[in-house]
C-alpha cells in the first residue's frame, strides 16, 4: 500500500489539523476538564483501538456512578494508536485515565511499569480468579510486585467467509462443509485459486498481515513457544523455523495473486467489506466485531464462520492499564476493573464478540451457546470456545510489534512488485533486525 501524493494546499491542511488535533488533545486528556471538585463529575478518558463493545458498558458505568463521565477515545487501527500511546506514555501526558494495551505492546510496556499504576494497590490481588492463569500472569511485572494490567479479551481463531461469493464460486456454503475445505494452508491456497478462478474482481484474502499474524502464532505455538524473541528476548527471526514458516506461507499467497493486499480496520479495509474486494479474513473472535462495524447492513447475513486452516490458534487479546500521569488513579482503576470483570467481559462479548479471558464466563450459557445472527447465526460461542480451549500462549519480545511490521511491509511489497519473492525472505530478516534493539 503506497501513500497517495499530497499537494500544498493538502500538506497545509493536514499540518493545521494536526495543530489543531494537538490542542484538542491537550485538552481532553488524562482526566478532562474537571476534578470532581465542588460536586463537579469527574471524566474519565478510555483509549482503545479497533472494537472492544464498550460503549453500553460506559453507559452502564455512568448510570451507576453519577460522579462519573467517561469520555471514549477510539482509533480504527492499532498500527495508529500504537505511536500515539507511545508518545503519551513516554512524555508523560496526553494518555487516557484507562488506555488499553494489546498483547504485541504489552512486553514493551512491561519495561516501563513505573509508569502505570500498580492495580495491586487498588485490590487487584482478589481478581486473580477472574482471569485465565496465562492471561493474569502476562499483567504482572517479572518479579510479580506489580499488577500494571488487567486482561480484556483473548483472540481465537476462526476463518470468516462470504457464503454468498462462495455461492457464486461453486464452493460450498455451509460452515461446517467449508471447514472441510482447508485442512491445511496449502489446502486454502488452492480453493483461493479455484475461487479466484471463478469470481472477477473478488481476491481471496484481504491481506498479508492478518495471514502472517495468525500463522507466526501458529506455529509458534506448535512449537518453541516464541516468535521473533526466544524467552531471554534474543532476536531469532533468522533462525526460529517457526517464523520461517509462516512468512514462506504468506509469501506463497502474494505470489499466486490471491490476497487484496490490505491492513485490518485501515480505510481501504472499511471500503472494500462493502466492495466484495475480498471473500475471507482470518478471524480472530474480535474480528467479528470489526467486520460487523465497518461491513454494516451491507454484509448482514452475507458473512459466516468456520474453522481455521493449520490448527489451532490465537491472534490478540488486550489488556487496561492505569498510566501513573492521569489525575483521577483510584477512579480509573476503579473503571478498568470494571470493564475486565466477568460483567464487563460478558457485557463486551455480547456486544463486539469479543471472547472472555474469563473462564467463569466459559460455562455461561450466554457465551457457550451463543450464536451471532450478523454471521447466519453461526455458534460462536462453541467455535471460538473450542478453539480457546486449545490456545497455547507464546512470549512475545519487547520490539514485537516492531520487527512484525518490518516482515509484513516486505510481503506487502511483494504484493506491490515492489520487491521480487526471491528476496523477500533476505530483506524481511535485514530490516527486522534493524529494529531488533
Amino acid at each position: 500500500m503506497g501513500s497517495p501524493r499530497r499537494s500544498r494546499r493538502g500538506r497545509g491542511l493536514a499540518a493545521l489539523a494536526a495543530v489543531l488535533t494537538g490542542v484538542m488533545v491537550a485538552g481532553t486528556a488524562c482526566g478532562g476538564d474537571d476534578d470532581g471538585g465542588a460536586g463537579g463529575k469527574i471524566t474519565l478518558t478510555v483509549d482503545t483501538f479497533g472494537e472492544f463493545g464498550y460503549e453500553e458498558l460506559f453507559k452502564q458505568y455512568e448510570a451507576q456512578h453519577p460522579n462519573i463521565k467517561i469520555r471514549s477515545r477510539k482509533v480504527s487501527d492499532l498500527d495508529t494508536y500504537k505511536p500515539q500511546l507511545q508518545r503519551w506514555i513516554g512524555t508523560g501526558s496526553g494518555a487516557g485515565d484507562v488506555v488499553a494495551i494489546e498483547e504485541g505492546l504489552l512486553p514493551t510496556y512491561m519495561q516501563q511499569a513505573n509508569k502505570f499504576v500498580n492495580l495491586f494497590d487498588h485490590g487487584g490481588a482478589a481478581l486473580k480468579e477472574n482471569f485465565l492463569d496465562w492471561k493474569w500472569q502476562m499483567g504482572l511485572t517479572p518479579d510479580g510486585k506489580q499488577l500494571m494490567a488487567l486482561g480484556t479479551d483473548i483472540g481465537p481463531l476462526g476463518m470468516c467467509y462470504r457464503k454468498d461469493l462462495f455461492a457464486k464460486a461453486g464452493l460450498p456454503t455451509e460452515r461446517d462443509e467449508v471447514t472441510k475445505l482447508w485442512p491445511t494452508w496449502d489446502d486454502f491456497l488452492k480453493r483461493g485459486q479455484e475461487f479466484q478462478g471463478k469470481v472477477s474482481g473478488t481476491k481471496w484474502l484481504d491481506g498479508p498481515q492478518a495471514l502472517l499474524r495468525v500463522t507466526v502464532l501458529q506455529e509458534a505455538g506448535k512449537g518453541p513457544g516464541y516468535s521473533y524473541f526466544d524467552k531471554s528476548n534474543n532476536f531469532v527471526v533468522d533462525s526460529n523455523p517457526a517464523v520461517r514458516t509462516a512468512f514462506d506461507t504468506v509469501l506463497k499467497f502474494q505470489q499466486a495473486k490471491l490476497t487484496a493486499n490490505m491492513q485490518i480496520f485501515t480505510p481501504p479495509w472499511q471500503t472494500g467489506l462493502k466492495r466484495d474486494a475480498f471473500a475471507t479474513v482470518p478471524c480472530p473472535a474480535w474480528m467479528l466485531g470489526g467486520i460487523e462495524e465497518y461491513s454494516g447492513d451491507y454484509g448482514k447475513g452475507k458473512w459466516d464462520v468456520a474453522g481455521i486452516p493449520g490448527g489451532a490458534g490465537y491472534w490478540g487479546g488486550s489488556w487496561l492499564a492505569v498510566p501513573k500521569q492521569t489525575k483521577h488513579p483510584k477512579e480509573a482503576a476503579e473503571l478498568a476493573k470494571f470493564l475486565t470483570s466477568p460483567q464487563g467481559q460478558l457485557g463486551a462479548f455480547k456486544s463486539a464478540n469479543t471472547f472472555p479471558s474469563s473462564p467463569k464466563l466459559y460455562s455461561d450459557p450466554a457465551v457457550a451457546q451463543a450464536s451471532n445472527p450478523y454471521f447466519n447465526n453461526a455458534p460462536v460461542g462453541k467455535i471460538f470456545g473450542d478453539a480457546a480451549s486449545q490456545v497455547k500462549p507464546v512470549h512475545l519480545g519487547p520490539k514485537n510489534e516492531d520487527v512484525r511490521q518490518e516482515l509484513e511491509n516486505v510481503l506487502v511489497a511483494v504484493g506491490e512488485g515492489k520487491t521480487q519473492p526471491g528476496q523477500a525472505w533476505t530483506e524481511g530478516v535485514d530490516k527486522a533486525r534493524g529494529v531488533s534493539d
